[in-house]
């Protein structure tokens, strides 16, 4: 195998959306896994809708994934002259020609060819347009667009798709298709193919919502006399009503960057994309980076579509859940200074980060971290159920207030008078909270368990989680002792 050359051609046009950075990834990982160049270009020949800002957010995306690029970003409508100068090759030798039918005359053939049950196709009614009489219509001010001429031919022409198979389509059935605008801009078809002709594209990876410029295309490669690269078309990501994800019908909720900010990892977000239409023979589902590169394959593509169960209406689980329990993998086995290097960030933005915890108590930050996380699902966690940790004013939830605290009116003592004996411990671990508990409930004559969960959830606000003697230690004798003593305003309250 030559040099292997692949290309991710986002249009910026919106931000990076989940289905553009799967494709991304997936053109990545064969490049890094054939020792090859991914290329990116920005087709940016969409003016009216192509902004700074979307070319932006796509290449912070990218980033922000761990997705790079051996050269580019290089912008199609730097290359605009050379498209133009492709199609009037095209045209000088006669590969094809100047269109002059009207929208309206257009319009009235396919409402004939329906009534009549035929194919709509163009019917070659310019085809054969003399030069003299092209440059008569042309000089007379008419409007035109330029038409490839497909070839006249029996049989049929194909490829040999790397993920669906043969794909064939009968020359008879192709129509000659535009690919310079009256208004003289060539189409993406054209645009897309003289880019890849020059970028010595040997793979397009991408979606199968682009075979049907497929086979065009194909007679354009054909047409300039460059060889065509191997094509994988990929199965599209539906919704959860099975309707192909959009920018347009599903917002924000589709975009890298609002999975970034629901406390996504970079790389668990990767790990789950590439599993929407991709597997191994094995159904293994967790990859480093190194381990995908190696197992990444054209023949792991699935044919079928898969289905991205996202549901923004649900603030606990909003996305699909095995994103989220993907996530919640690498937040609880990647290495604590790297977590740690994430919690950070959430910190700053949320008020609560204390230099400290880069200084005299990073040990207690980190122990802190890494025993809180085995319940986390997003970065977000660190700063909601895991606030109390780090903050006084944390949110309680309210399953647990009525269940463990709310439900039993001898809390609003018990947890008081406990509190003024935790407060004459001398020293505050494992051992002497526990023993202090234990023997407290003891002799008040009531379960531990009542106790035990009473203290979590007045300390903590939360139902679940690590042991509470390790717990009280990591929040501390004198925050614990507070809380414990403020649990008879959570009646008043409640």
């Amino acid at each position: 195998m030559s040099e292997v050359r692949l290309r991710f051609p986002p249009s910026p046009t919106g931000y990076l959306h989940i289905g553009g950075a799967r494709t991304a990834i997936f053109n990545w990982l064969f490049a890094r896994k054939h020792g090859g160049k991914l290329i990116l270009r920005i087709e940016d020949t969409d003016a009216e809708r192509s902004t700074k800002e979307s070319i932006e957010g796509i290449i912070d995306g990218l980033v922000w994934l761990g997705i790079d690029w051996d050269e580019g970003p290089y912008f199609q409508s730097e290359f605009a002259s050379e498209h133009v100068a492709v199609a009037r090759r095209l045209l000088e030798e006669g590969k094809a020609y100047r269109c002059f039918c009207t929208k309206e005359e257009l319009d009235a053939k396919r409402e004939a060819a329906l009534k009549a049950k035929r194919d709509i196709k163009y019917d070659g009614t310019c085809r054969n347009l003399s030069k003299e009489e092209g440059d008569r219509l042309e000089a007379s001010g008419r409007p035109n667009v330029i038409r490839f001429k497909v070839p006249e031919r029996d049989g049929f022409i194909g490829y040999d798709d790397k993920v669906l198979g043969r794909i064939e389509k009968h020359y008879s059935e192709i129509e000659d298709f535009v690919i310079v605008r009256s208004n003289g801009r060539p189409l993406y078809l054209l645009c897309n193919v003289v880019d890849d002709i020059r970028d010595r594209i040997t793979h397009v990876i991408r979606g199968q919502d682009h075979m049907t410029n497929t086979i065009r295309q194909l007679l354009l490669y054909e047409a300039l006399d460059a060889p065509a690269p191997v094509f994988a078309h990929m199965p599209l990501t539906l919704d959860p009503k099975k309707r192909k994800i959009s920018k347009r019908t599903h917002g924000e909720v589709v975009s890298v960057q609002f999975y970034r900010e629901k406390g996504f990892l970079p790389w668990a977000l990767v790990n789950f994309l590439v599993l929407l239409g991709w597997h191994t023979s094995d159904d293994r589902e967790i990859f480093s980076k190194e381990e995908l590169i190696e197992a990444f394959s054209l023949e792991g593509i699935s044919k079928a579509n898969s289905v991205f169960n996202f549901h923004p209406g649900d603030p606990k689980f909003f996305t699909d859940p095995k994103a989220l329990s993907i996530n919640a993998h690498y937040i609880r086995n990647i290495p604590i200074e790297e977590l740690a290097g994430y919690v950070e960030k959430e910190f700053r933005a949320a008020g609560l980060w204390d230099d400290s915890y880069a200084g005299e108590r990073r040990q207690w930050f980190l122990s802190t971290l890494d025993m809180i996380r085995t319940r986390f699902h997003t970065l977000k966690d660190f700063v909601g159920p895991g606030r109390a940790y780090f903050a006084d004013d944390f949110p309680f939830d309210e399953k647990a207030l009525r269940k463990n605290i709310l439900k039993h009116d001898s809390l609003k003592e018990l947890l008081p008078t406990l509190a003024n004996e935790l407060e004459l411990l001398e020293e505050w671990t494992l051992e002497s909270t526990e023993a202090a508990v234990r023997g407290f409930a003891e002799r008040m004559g009531v379960k531990a368990g009542l106790i035990i969960n009473g203290i979590r959830t007045a300390v903590t606000g939360q139902l679940k989680g690590a042991g509470i003697f390790d717990v009280m230690v990591a929040i501390g004798q004198e925050r614990v002792v507070r809380r414990l003593k403020e649990v008879p305003s959570l009646y008043e309250a409640g």
